[in-house]
């Protein structure tokens, strides 16, 4: 399906998502558009990287997002050839819609792959979530951030240091716009919508008085590599948290890589189902509710640090290093890697009321996607007119 040009002959905004975190950021950038006086007209596409049918649908309702115009139905594989059929199936969408510009949000394969692709073809693209940096190259997503923002038009970026990072790089100023941060944009526009934990463990059936302890709850995701991929690594990992849940009770949103590494390592016994509550991956709003109700989360997701920021709720990395340094200086994050005692120290401020609480970094007001907006059609007229 081809969008029609807006009222100044401005072509389609072809927006990409690839996997679950692009959803959350892409969700409010597709409302601003339609939004935006006068509407810039976009289509979604989706390479379907990460494609479950179920949760899919359950994102998109939960999000209010369109269902994409094109999906391409991509899948898992290796991260050459993930990367490789994105790009093969990405090049006739290009042909056929002929966008004003492309934006991509974040960091995964569909976000490198898609921008490729359209550089080379001379279509403009945009990169919302520029800048972010771990400084660890070993980490696919650092490689596509950095060589996305190299080649991308425009770079919105999420936090100030971000610019810094840019700098250093060779990009230059005049690319980079500071809008704020999309991912917050979508938990203030869903907070009031989010599910009750209690339902949400009812809905598992789980007697939801786990709830009920005196110190709270904490929340559980565990998915990157080099957490849950190696079997001694992760039986160590697994005993810190039966360590934690002695103090509180944990609900783990458990993503299938880490439950199929689970049971193919026989670490099963390590989790003990009265203090360890296994559900499989949430939807949306049943993740915000557990999340925004939580005394604490551990995890090693980029975009729970931020959620977590923004709803005042203290956040233990599981990793070693984070693109997302704002999160500690100023919010609730702390860097705990596999360290078990610096995991088990800080759950103990937490319980004794001493938890990390920050505050939240400018601009993650909810409005983000606006100012993308706004300077998205400055940017194309300006486009437009130097063309004419």
């Amino acid at each position: 399906m081809t969008a029609a040009a807006g009222t100044t002959g401005i072509g389609p905004v072809l927006c990409v998502v690839g996997a679950r975190p692009n959803f959350m950021k892409m969700a409010p950038i597709l409302r601003a558009l339609a939004g935006h006086r006068p509407p810039l007209p976009a289509l979604l596409v989706h390479t379907g990287q990460h494609y479950d049918a179920e949760m899919n649908d359950r994102l998109f309702d939960d999000l209010r997002l369109p269902r994409p115009d094109v999906n391409l139905e991509v899948g898992s594989a290796s991260h050459a050839v993930q990367t490789a059929e994105v790009m093969k199936r990405f090049e006739p969408v290009l042909d056929t819609q002929r966008p004003s510009c492309v934006v991509v949000v974040g960091d995964v394969n569909s976000t490198l792959a898609c921008t490729l692709v359209a550089v080379k073809k001379h279509v403009p693209v945009v990169h919302v979530e520029a800048g972010l940096r771990s400084g660890d190259r070993r980490m696919p997503e650092e490689i596509n951030r950095k060589l996305t923002d190299q080649v991308a038009d425009r770079l919105y970026t999420t936090e100030r240091g971000a610019l810094d990072n840019l700098r250093r790089e060779g990009v230059p100023e005049d690319r980079v716009a500071f809008v704020g941060n999309v991912m917050i944009d979508s938990l203030r526009h869903h907070r009031e919508l989010a599910r009750a934990p209690a339902d949400t463990l009812r809905a598992h059936g789980v007697d939801p008085a786990l709830l009920d302890h005196r110190h709270g709850w904490g929340v559980v995701t565990l998915h990157r590599p080099s957490n849950v991929d190696d079997a001694a690594t992760l039986a160590d990992v697994l005993g810190t948290l039966a360590e934690v849940a002695a103090r509180l009770p944990l609900v783990f949103a458990m993503h299938p890589r880490t439950r199929a590494n689970v049971e193919r390592f026989g670490l099963q016994h390590l989790i003990d189902p009265r203090r360890i509550v296994v559900l499989p991956p949430q939807g949306y709003l049943e993740m915000l509710g557990l999340v925004a109700g939580a005394a604490l989360v551990l995890t090693d997701s980029g975009g729970l640090q931020e959620e977590t920021t923004a709803l005042g709720v203290p956040c233990l990395t599981v990793r070693e290093n984070t693109e997302r340094p704002i999160t500690i200086e100023q919010g609730t994050n702390t860097l705990v890697a596999r360290d078990r005692g610096a995991i088990l120290a800080a759950v103990a401020d937490i319980v004794a009321g001493r938890g990390k609480r920050g505050r939240v970094p400018e601009l993650w007001d909810g409005h983000a996607a606006e100012r993308i907006a706004d300077d998205l059609w400055r940017w194309l007229r300006s486009r437009e007119e130097a063309v004419a």
